[in-house]
């Protein structure tokens, strides 16, 4: 398997998984036939959709034209609008936003 090493480091944490009966077949099937633990074969998975799930949140691929529409929408000039700044404005709302 590729990607974060699993296996004989060290565990310093266990994660507990409440899994079905068909997921648990499931399961222990994937890991006979690839021939790594249960664990493994988790710890694996989980940290592949942790490192997608991040991804995601930091990366952003678009096409060439996307990115050009992207780049002349950040050299526009600000706009200021009116109803935001007069909410802004308003000191009550703002000290009530931060009692919360």
């Amino acid at each position: 398997m590729k990607g974060v090493a699993v296996g004989r480091k060290k565990r310093t944490s266990g994660l507990d998984v409440g899994a079905t009966q068909r997921q648990e077949q499931l399961i222990r099937r994937a890991t006979k036939t690839s021939g790594v633990s249960v664990s493994d074969l988790m710890l694996e998975s989980a940290c592949l959709q942790a490192e997608h799930a991040l991804a995601d949140k930091r990366e952003f691929i678009v096409s060439p034209k996307q990115w050009e529409a992207f780049l002349e929408v950040l050299d526009r000039p600000a706009h200021v609008n009116p109803k935001v700044a007069r909410l802004f404005s308003n000191s009550v709302v703002l000290a009530q936003e931060a009692q919360k």
